[in-house]
């Protein structure tokens, strides 16, 4: 049975599965005589990557060599960086194919010199590969009809194009149909263009794809009401559409659907022009009507007169049209992408992955491994945004004449017991705050490599959920983060090795509009927890982005280094802060749990920076008056004189203007709690807080009440040998003080910090004497937060 066939008695079977069932079957033929799936889009699609199908005609019988090489790679870069799989499909030597190497894309786009490539529709296929199996090897340029096929084949249901052919004008006469309607209505692929060409017949396009039961939608992109269907080189067309798609989660939301529905007809979703290469409509129906007339004139009808009224219009507009065609080309495979990735997660979300590497036969029952995943939320507590890491743990381990060191020698080999966690500040933080009871979505990054796939599989383990997890193409040449430490006997650490290249990539390269803002606005949490291995950049959009939706932000440091970045950076960015970002209506952080030396560093970022400087921190620092008589009194009484002669307090109180509320972790010595307290804070006048209040504003109508300063000493300290790791006790306790605040905002009854810390600092000891990152018996302490 050849693939054709094979594939025909596949799409008869009337079932949501056909789609997969296709899938798999795809991959047992995907090197048949006429038939091939390049290794890339085979494994994309076994794991359920996003993929996207991209045409050829564009390249062969389109723009010229070798300005379609530049095109081709630039297509297909845009869908790696938008987290896709390209698919390029095409007929190559007589065989059809989806995906294609460098080499083989410059050999099929020098045929556009020689014009030696045919175009490539349905009724094409069988022509190229029969004359292939003769050994008359030709190359041929698949047109939409052509890629829609081939990518069904393959199981790829998303495809972005230019535009979509259509009706010809006189077509109720000439019967001048385009072969994309038709497939349209008979081949269940999603194609994203940019409308018809508006030399086309637009209201009969729209109603012959009505009675092929094609759904038809354009995207809004950012109007309201209804739009028109867009006319290629021009948004306006003066047709309203059928219907009008909102973002690429709706029109993912709706290939999902038909295809579990199992309808076998496309869908076809309109990208307009971006707005700033649209021609106005007169002077486009001007040109168009120009060229058609011509065409006309000159007698170029059926498959001759698209190219000539293509190139009379590129006369007519002295260029113009060819740098729309290429704009609104590029942005159509940019959201092709994005719905790719949409209807991934949906997939992966509601059917679980699917094992499309078994072998199977036309005649083979339906195969489908059932995965645990969690639904996409629509609610949370908490999002937690950072880093996911491979944590692998180095405790010196010495024996016989070494049994007694406590450390391990530098420049040699030291016995170890080496141990392997799924971990990262933000994974630790956000596990945390789940086991602590709180609804929870991660978000974070990897790299499409073995060790994120690793870390993706343990994410589902914990069920956590990879909702907002995005992973990264290879083109960005970067891994997924991996953390070594080396600790001595006592688990205390010696030094740790950090490869976090991947949170340094700029925002340009991550899809933060189109993959995490929207994830913020459908969870609208309550907090953010941002860790600082993020580049300043993305720390700003984070917290900029999680304060448009009225969530608090909680920011973990995570390193000397790193948290200075709220207030400088390298790279000439605007910090996440600047002088005049203070309570209380302009902080961008509300909560912050430095160590001691993290506390130091960005105390002195902040000074070098200037902020301790602007009248905004004086006015605020002012009305707390602080007394300089007795006020190392005040705060030994609070916390220990060895805390105040390092500056600890002190540094915590000038950074209050910009971070109301710091937890200070101070290891063996606890956690130190410095607040800024809001006026009519029951803590102002209750007999129980006296001695923690070092300061008081001195008139209610400020915005600021006072200062709380409180040391919560461990209830227990643990010896050297019962400390197991460290790694992860921080995270730990700021995980389950974000889960508290969480359960009880809103709470009329609310507790306080005061009380929410204790259990906090039980969760942290309990990690202490796991070899988890986080450990999980920590969930028995939920109820304590209550």
């Amino acid at each position: 049975m050849t693939a054709f066939r094979a594939a025909a008695r596949l799409c008869s079977r009337p079932t949501p599965l056909s789609r997969r069932y296709i899938s798999q079957q795809a991959s047992s033929f995907a090197n048949s005589k006429f038939f091939r799936v390049s290794e890339e889009v085979r494994d994309a699609l076994a794991t359920g990557k996003p993929v996207v199908a991209l045409e050829t005609t564009i390249y062969t019988h389109g723009f010229p060599y070798p300005d379609n090489v530049a095109l081709a790679s630039q297509l297909e870069s845009i869908v790696r960086v938008n987290g896709g799989v390209p698919a390029t499909i095409t007929v190559f030597n007589g065989i059809a194919r989806v995906g294609l190497s460098a080499e083989e894309m410059i050999e099929l786009a020098a045929t556009a010199q020689t014009k030696s490539a045919l175009k490539v529709s349905r009724r094409d296929l069988g022509y190229l590969c029969g004359r292939g199996l003769s050994g008359k090897k030709i190359h041929g340029g698949t047109t939409i009809a052509g890629t829609m096929i081939l990518a069904h084949l393959a199981g790829i249901k998303v495809f972005g194009t230019g535009g979509l052919g259509g009706v010809h004008r006189g077509g109720e006469v000439s019967m001048d149909i385009s072969a994309d309607l038709t497939e349209l209505g008979r081949t269940p692929v999603a194609v994203i263009s940019s409308g018809c060409k508006s030399f086309l017949d637009i209201p009969r396009t729209l109603e012959y794809l009505e009675t092929e039961g094609v759904l038809v939608g354009t995207f809004a992109d950012g109007r309201n009401g209804h739009v028109d269907f867009p006319a290629f080189y021009t948004r306006d067309s003066g047709i309203r559409s059928p219907k009008v798609i909102q973002n690429e989660f709706d029109a993912a939301a709706m290939i999902f659907a038909q295809n579990e529905l199992g309808l076998s007809s496309g869908i076809h979703f309109a990208n307009p022009v971006p707005e700033e290469f649209s021609f106005p409509k007169a002077e486009m129906d001007t040109i168009i009507d120009e060229a058609v007339r011509l065409a006309d004139v000159e007698g170029f009808h059926g498959s001759d007169n698209t190219p000539f009224v293509l190139n009379k219009i590129k006369e007519l507009s002295g260029g113009k049209s060819v740098t729309a065609n290429r704009a609104l080309i590029e942005s159509n495979v940019t959201r092709a992408a994005k719905v790719a990735v949409e209807l991934a997660k949906l997939e992966q979300t509601h059917t679980g992955p699917v094992d499309r590497s078994m072998p199977v036969d036309s005649t083979t029952a339906y195969t489908k491994v059932e995965a645990k995943a969690a639904p996409i939320t629509q609610k949370a507590d908490v999002v937690v945004a950072g880093s996911l890491a491979i944590d692998f743990s180095c405790d010196f381990a010495p024996f016989g004449d070494r049994s007694k060191e406590v450390s391990p020698s530098p420049h040699t080999s030291n016995p170890a017991v080496i141990g392997q966690s799924l971990g990262g500040v933000g994974h630790n933080v956000a596990i945390a705050a789940s086991y602590a009871g709180s609804s929870t979505v991660f978000c974070s990054i990897v790299a499409d490599d073995l060790s994120g796939k690793a870390a993706l599989a343990a994410i589902e383990q914990e069920q956590l959920g990879t909702e907002g997890i995005q992973t990264l193409s290879p083109a960005l040449g970067v891994r997924t983060a991996q953390y070594v430490s080396v600790n001595d006997t006592k688990k205390d650490l010696v030094v740790a090795m950090a490869d976090m290249a991947i949170m340094e990539l700029p925002e340009s390269s991550l899809d933060f509009d189109g993959f995490w803002e929207p994830l913020l606005a459908r969870t609208r949490p309550k907090w953010v927890v941002l860790d600082a291995n993020w580049n300043s950049a993305v720390l700003a959009k984070w917290a900029a982005s999680a304060k448009q939706v009225k969530s608090r932000v909680a920011f973990e440091p995570v390193s000397t280094a790193k948290a200075t970045r709220l207030f400088r950076n390298k790279t000439g960015d605007t910090p996440v802060i600047g002088a005049s970002d203070t309570v209380p209506n302009n902080n961008k952080l509300d909560l912050a749990t430095p160590n001691a030396l993290e506390l130091t560093s960005m105390y002195s970022a902040a000074r070098a920076s200037g902020l301790f400087e602007s009248p905004e921190w004086w006015a605020l620092i002012n009305s707390l008056n602080l007394s300089s008589a007795g006020s190392r009194e005040l705060l030994v009484s609070v916390t220990s004189p060895s805390l105040v002669d390092a500056g600890i307090p002190q540094q915590s109180i000038q950074l209050l203007p910009f971070i109301p509320c710091l937890l200070t972790k101070l290891g063996r010595e606890g956690v130190l709690l410095t607040q800024l307290l809001p006026p009519g804070d029951a803590r102002l006048t209750s007999p129980d807080s006296a001695r923690y209040i070092v300061s008081r504003a001195d008139s209610s109508s400020l915005p600021v009440g006072g200062v709380y300063m409180r040391l919560f000493a461990p209830e227990t300290v643990l010896s050297d040998q019962e400390v197991v790791s460290v790694n992860g006790a921080g995270d730990t306790l700021l995980g389950v003080v974000v889960a508290g605040l969480a359960r009880q905002q809103g709470n009329q009854h609310a507790k306080g910090l005061e009380d929410i810390i204790p259990v906090a600092q039980r969760a942290s000891l309990r990690t202490l004497q796991s070899t988890e990152s986080v450990n999980p018996s920590i969930k028995d302490l939920a109820q304590q937060l209550d």
